[in-house]
């Protein structure tokens, strides 16, 4: 390589090799801090209005995060296997499978979360991977 040009191909494919291995692993450390950044904000979210109430705090402690490669992709996943998850957040009008009426209001606490961190989350993934590069 002589003044910012290659010259060799084999030489500018194992440099691009290195550069994709380094933007992967700056883009999963990112989704890494980026997931965590989106469980505190669910989680306060979840913690009283406009979200649920906090009662006993086990539903808000059941939200976690995972981050995994598929293949040249990272996958940050926010969530909850919480049973009382989805109607909290859209609401539910209608009869439950123990015949019991409810007309619950929806209290959002993932949405709006998702809302506020997710465009930091963009933004982080992007100056790593810039970084990296």
């Amino acid at each position: 390589m002589s003044g910012g040009a290659f010259t060799d191909p084999a030489a500018l494919a194992k440099t691009l090799d290195r550069s994709a291995v380094a933007a992967m692993a700056a883009a999963e450390v990112a989704m890494h801090h980026g997931a965590k950044a989106l469980l505190v904000q669910v989680q306060r979210h979840a913690s009283g209005r406009p979200g649920p109430r906090a009662i006993t705090g086990r539903y808000r402690a059941s939200w976690r995060t995972e981050v995994h490669r598929a293949g040249p992709v990272v996958v940050g996943e926010v969530g909850t296997g919480a049973p009382q998850g989805r109607r909290l957040e859209f609401g539910f009008v209608g009869v439950d499978s123990l015949g019991r009426h409810y007309n619950q209001p929806p209290f959002p606490h993932l949405g709006m979360a998702v809302e506020q961190a997710g465009p930091a989350l963009v933004r982080e993934i992007g100056q790593a991977v810039g970084r990296a590069l």
